[in-house]
């Protein structure tokens, strides 16, 4: 890119693109601080919920259009059932049984898995990128969960959560990709979030008792109300945007900060240990990100 189409982009994005990396990388100590105090179920009930609620709002603000077509009820249902239901709940057990911070580079390996899925989907070219995104990706797997799994008394529960929680979202990815949409990408979030509830709520009466939020500490009410308007909302709404102002390139380089700070902040927070594991694979993490987004946007120009 030329210092000239770099100094026309707007400052407004690369602010906008800083706080979804920081408040998207916080968001994983904040979830384990929730989770100690709430029943993994009830947590997703509200998340949802209440992001729902928001983007449906902004929706209605920006849009003013809320109501589906006919023909993306199907389409809703199937992607709200790997983007909302399978990756809440995967994360929310990855999380709980895992540190955050580890969690989340497992979780950032999703876009190596769309790129392969896509191949198979959507029929699109399996590019020496891709390939290399997939190599780099399965190492970085392997050097943090790998002796877990090669060691008979370990029950790598979490790591495989999280894993599943990445092909989940990997899936819904490009299966939104697949469909046609009529209606405006905040409605149809917010859609998603609204099935989503609606399969997970009745799932937490059955599986688990109504937490006493009162009983609440206030550490936990503080992460909640974090968690609530800025990753569940905010982000959701801001990546959307700057994917609109700037070339993918850019918006991609956007999410190599999130595992990054996802495990220097959980050390901070949370106290977690970060080991040469840890750096080894989110190095690794973040140059498959590079290799599927980054790298082949660039050559596009």
């Amino acid at each position: 890119m030329s210092l000239a189409r770099a100094e026309r982009l707007p400052v407004g994005g690369f602010v906008l693109l800083a706080f979804v990396s920081l408040f998207w990388g916080l968001n994983w100590p904040g979830m384990k601080i929730a989770l100690s105090e709430l029943p993994i179920w009830w947590f997703r009930v509200l998340s949802v919920g209440v992001g729902a609620v928001g983007l449906m709002a902004i929706a209605w603000a920006s849009t003013g259009a809320l109501r589906p077509t006919r023909r993306e009820l199907r389409p809703l249902l199937i992607c709200a059932l790997f983007n909302i239901v399978g990756w809440h709940l995967f994360t929310g057990y990855g999380v709980s049984l895992m540190p955050a911070g580890r969690a989340s580079i497992i979780a950032f390996t999703m876009p190596v898995w769309a790129a392969l899925l896509g191949a198979l989907i959507l029929g699109e070219r399996i590019t020496a990128y891709k390939v290399a995104g997939l190599v780099l990706g399965v190492a970085a797997l392997a050097v943090l969960i790998g002796p877990d799994l090669m060691a008979l008394s370990s029950a790598p529960a979490g790591a495989l959560f999280m894993l599943g929680a990445a092909l989940s979202w990997a899936t819904g990815t490009v299966l939104f990709k697949k469909y046609e949409w009529d209606s405006p990408v905040s409605a149809l979030i917010g859609w998603q979030l609204l099935i989503g509830l609606a399969v997970i709520l009745p799932g937490a009466l059955i599986l688990e008792p109504a937490p006493d939020l009162t009983a609440l500490s206030a550490k936990v009410w503080i992460a909640l109300l974090y968690l609530f308007a800025l990753p569940m909302i905010f982000c959701q709404w801001a990546f959307f945007k700057v994917v609109r102002m700037f070339p993918a390139a850019i918006a991609s380089i956007g999410t190599l900060a999130v595992p990054v700070i996802g495990v220097y902040s959980s050390a901070l927070i949370l106290g977690e240990i970060v080991g040469w594991r840890e750096v080894v694979s989110m190095a690794l993490t973040c140059a498959a990100l590079t290799a599927v987004m980054v790298l082949p946007a660039l050559r596009r120009g």
